[in-house]
C-alpha cells in the first residue's frame, strides 16, 4: 500500500487538469496531428481517472505509446525541422507521464517539465500579451507544487499564494536582466523549419497580392526627429536583378554574398556622407535575414550588414524580434559607376519573350534619346493609357508582359513595376526590380510607425547616368492615392486585409474611441518590444553606467550583493524569519489614553486592574460617566477578546470610535465644571 504522505490528493488533480491544458494551448502550431491527437487522448483519460470512471493505464501501455509516438517523431522529423520535432518529444512526454502519475513524486516531475514547456514557447512568443499569459500559466504551474502541501487550502487561496511567491522572484530576475551578459540568441538553436512570412526572395506577377491578404505586423519605427510624408515611406527590403520571364530574383552575386557572411562583410557599402535620417527599427519574426529602411540606407548595428545593392542584411535569419539602428542619406545616390557586369546583368532579358512589348520599348526609344526623358515618357504612358489597378488581377500566359500590357490592362504592382523594368532593359538604360514595403500607420500617441504585411509593394530602379540608381514607381502613376495617402485610400480593407480576419483589431480604425484604445495597447506592446525585448548589450552598459558611473567588476559585485541581501531580508521578513517593531495597537493606545484622562481627575488605574472593575471604580465617584464609560468599555472588551467576522469587526470599531469621542468630551466637560466652581 502506498504512503499516506506520497497519494495525490483530489485537490492537486483538479489544479493538474486546468495546468495541462494552459502549458500546452501556446505550443498548439508546433504540435504535429499525432502529438495533438495524443495529448487529448491522455487528457481525456486523466478526466476520467478524476471522475472514478477509468483506472490508471498500465506502464506497458504507457510504454508502448511512448515507443511509437518516438518513432513516428523520427520519420516526420525532416520535415518539420529538428527544433519542432525535440519539442513534440517533450511535448509527448509530458502529456504521456500526465496520465502515468502514480505518486507525488510524479507530480513534482510533471510541474518541472511544465516549467520547461513555458520556456520553450519564449523562444518566438515574446510580446507583452504573450508574456502575460505565460506569467499566469506560470502561476497557476506553480500552484499545483503548492497544493502538494497545502492540501486542505481553497483553490483561490493556492492561487493567490502562488502569486505572491512568483512576485518574490521579480526583484532578483530584475536584478539578473540588468546586470548578466547578454546571451547569444535563441535562434542559434536548430532550424525549426517554419515557414517563411512577408517577402520572398522570389517575385512572380501577383505574388505581392498574396501579402495584401495579411493584417500582420511587418515591423516599427521610431524617428529621432519628424517622419517622412507618406509618398516618402519606401522601405527596401529586396532587390531582383534576373528575370527569366516568369520571375524575379536577386543577382548571383548578391547570393554569394548572403551565404559567405565574411565576404559580404568585406564587400559590404561605405557609410555615406551628408545629411541623415536617423530612426530605430523592430523588425517581426520573418524567418527570412533581409530588413527594412528608406533610401539610401545605412546600419550600424552588429550583425547588420550593409549589402552593396543598398540592402541591409542581418547576419542571422530574423526568428524574433529584432531591433537595430538605421540612418538614411536621401540626397546620396546609389552607385554613381557601374561596372560592365553590372551593366549587362541588369540589361538582360529572356529570349523570344514579350514581342509586343519589346517593340513599344524600340518606339519610346527612338522618340526619347535621353536615358531621363525616356523614363518619364514611359513613366506618362501608364497614366495616359486605360489601365486599372486591381488586387485580382486576370491570369497572364507565357508571355506575361505582353498580355498584361496589351489584353488584361489589368494589375498590381509587381506588374507594372515588371513592364516598366522590361522596357527599360530593352531600350538600354539597366533597371532592376525592388520589393518592399510602402506607407505605414502612425500612432500619435507613442510616436512610431507601423508598417503592415498589407502594405508590401513593388516599384523600380534605373540606373541614369549622373544620377546613380532612380525610384521610379508606376503606381503612382495609375493609382496615386495609394503611395500619397495608403492603401486604404484607394482600397477597401474589408476587402483585402481583413476579409479573411473577422476579429483583428485594425477592424476598430472606423470607430475613433476604440482606434484610440487600440493604439494605446498597441504602444504598451511597442516600448515593450523597445526597452525589454531591445535590452541588448549598449542599452545595458548605458543603464549600468548611469547606476553606477564607471563599470566595474568590483561595483556590479557591491551592486548584486547589497541587493541580494535586500532580497534576503525581505523573504526572512514574509516568512517570519525575521521581525520588525510592530505598530502601536490602535485599541489599546485608545484605552491608555481615557484613563489617562481619567488620571487627571485623581482616577487613575491601577496595576494589573481589569478594565470592567476601573468602570466600576470611576462610575462610584463620578456617576456622570457611568452610562457612557460603561458602554466603551463593553465594545472594548468585545473588539479585544471575542471572535468576530470581518464585518461584524468593522462595525465594532466605528462604534468605539464614536464611543471614545463621547467619553473624551464627557470627562473634558467635567473637568470644566470643576475648573468654573
Amino acid at each position: 500500500m502506498a504512503d499516506r504522505q506520497e497519494i495525490i490528493t483530489r485537490h492537486t488533480l483538479a489544479w493538474l487538469l486546468l495546468v495541462n491544458i494552459a502549458v500546452l494551448a501556446p505550443l498548439h502550431d508546433k504540435m504535429t496531428h499525432w502529438t495533438l491527437a495524443i495529448c487529448a487522448i491522455c487528457f481525456v483519460w486523466r478526466v476520467g481517472i478524476f471522475s472514478a470512471k477509468v483506472a490508471r493505464p498500465p506502464r506497458y501501455l504507457v510504454t508502448l505509446l511512448a515507443l511509437a509516438s518516438a518513432a513516428t517523431l523520427v520519420l516526420v522529423t525532416s520535415q518539420i525541422g529538428m527544433l519542432n520535432g525535440l519539442i513534440n518529444l517533450l511535448i509527448l512526454g509530458y502529456a504521456l507521464k500526465y496520465i502515468e502519475m502514480r505518486d507525488r513524486r510524479d507530480v513534482r516531475a510533471v510541474v518541472m517539465v511544465g516549467f520547461f514547456l513555458i520556456a520553450i514557447t519564449f523562444i518566438e512568443k515574446q510580446s507583452l500579451s504573450f508574456t502575460l499569459q505565460l506569467t499566469l500559466v506560470a502561476t497557476l504551474n506553480l500552484a499545483v507544487l503548492l497544493s502538494l502541501y497545502r492540501e486542505n487550502e481553497a483553490m483561490m487561496h493556492t492561487a493567490k499564494r502562488a502569486s505572491q511567491l512568483l512576485l518574490q522572484s521579480v526583484p532578483l530576475a530584475l536584478l539578473l536582466f540588468i546586470v548578466l551578459p547578454r546571451l547569444p540568441p535563441l535562434w542559434l538553436v536548430p532550424n525549426a523549419n517554419n515557414a517563411t512570412t512577408g517577402l520572398s526572395d522570389t517575385v512572380s506577377l501577383g505574388d505581392i497580392n498574396q501579402l495584401t491578404r495579411s493584417p500582420a505586423l511587418a515591423f516599427r519605427v521610431s524617428f529621432d526627429n519628424e517622419p517622412p510624408q507618406h509618398q516618402q515611406r519606401y522601405w527596401r527590403a529586396l532587390v531582383m536583378e534576373h528575370y527569366d520571364g516568369k520571375s524575379w530574383t536577386p543577382s548571383a552575386a548578391i547570393k554569394q554574398l548572403e551565404a559567405n557572411p565574411s565576404q559580404a562583410k568585406a564587400a559590404q557599402r561605405q557609410r555615406p556622407v551628408g545629411q541623415a535620417l536617423q530612426y530605430q527599427v523592430i523588425a517581426e519574426p520573418s524567418h527570412q535575414h533581409w530588413l527594412f529602411g528608406l533610401d539610401l540606407a545605412y546600419s550600424p548595428s552588429d550583425g547588420v550588414i550593409n549589402l552593396p545593392d543598398g540592402r541591409l542584411y542581418a547576419i542571422s535569419s530574423v526568428e524574433q524580434q529584432y531591433q537595430y539602428s538605421v540612418a538614411s542619406y536621401t540626397e546620396a545616390s546609389l552607385d554613381s559607376q557601374l561596372s560592365e557586369a553590372q551593366i549587362q546583368g541588369n540589361l538582360q532579358l529572356p529570349a523570344r519573350s514579350n514581342p509586343k512589348t519589346l517593340a513599344l520599348a524600340e518606339r519610346f526609344k527612338q522618340s526619347y534619346p535621353d536615358p531621363q526623358q525616356r523614363m518619364a515618357a514611359m513613366m506618362r504612358y501608364f497614366n495616359e493609357s486605360p489601365y486599372y489597378y486591381t488586387l485580382q488581377p486576370p491570369p497572364v500566359g507565357p508571355q506575361q508582359i505582353d498580355d498584361f500590357l496589351f489584353e488584361n490592362q489589368a494589375g498590381f504592382c509587381v506588374h507594372y513595376a515588371s513592364a516598366l523594368a522590361f522596357m527599360a532593359r530593352q531600350t538600354g538604360i539597366p533597371a532592376r526590380l525592388v520589393t518592399g514595403y510602402q506607407g505605414g500607420e502612425w500612432n500619435q500617441s507613442a510616436q512610431y510607425l507601423s508598417v503592415y504585411q498589407y502594405m508590401a509593394h513593388a516599384w523600380v530602379e534605373a540606373w541614369l547616368p549622373n544620377h546613380g540608381w532612380t525610384r521610379f514607381d508606376p503606381t503612382a502613376m495609375i493609382a496615386p492615392e495609394r503611395v500619397e495617402q495608403g492603401f486604404d485610400a484607394f482600397f477597401n480593407p474589408a476587402d483585402s486585409y481583413l476579409q479573411e480576419r473577422p476579429f483583428s483589431s485594425l477592424r476598430l480604425r472606423q470607430y475613433p474611441l476604440l482606434n484610440q484604445l487600440r493604439l494605446s495597447i498597441a504602444s504598451i506592446d511597442y516600448y515593450w518590444s523597445k526597452w525589454v525585448l531591445g535590452f541588448d548589450n549598449q542599452r545595458q552598459q548605458q543603464l549600468l553606467k548611469r547606476l553606477l558611473g564607471d563599470v566595474d567588476s568590483t561595483k556590479l559585485a557591491i551592486l548584486i550583493i547589497c541587493t541580494m541581501a535586500l532580497i534576503g531580508v525581505a523573504i526572512a521578513y514574509s516568512v517570519g524569519l525575521l521581525q520588525f517593531q510592530r505598530q502601536p495597537d490602535r485599541l489599546k493606545a485608545g484605552f491608555d489614553a481615557i484613563t489617562a484622562l481619567l488620571a487627571k481627575k485623581g482616577l487613575p488605574r491601577e496595576t494589573d486592574e481589569p478594565p470592567q472593575r476601573y468602570a466600576q471604580r470611576v462610575a462610584t465617584h463620578l456617576p456622570t460617566l457611568a452610562v457612557p464609560l460603561q458602554r466603551y468599555i463593553d465594545c472594548y472588551m468585545a473588539l479585544k477578546y471575542q471572535p468576530h467576522s470581518p464585518s461584524e469587526r468593522q462595525a465594532l470599531q466605528q462604534q468605539i470610535t464614536r464611543y471614545r469621542w463621547q467619553l473624551r468630551l464627557a470627562i473634558l466637560s467635567l473637568d470644566s465644571r470643576q475648573a468654573t466652581r
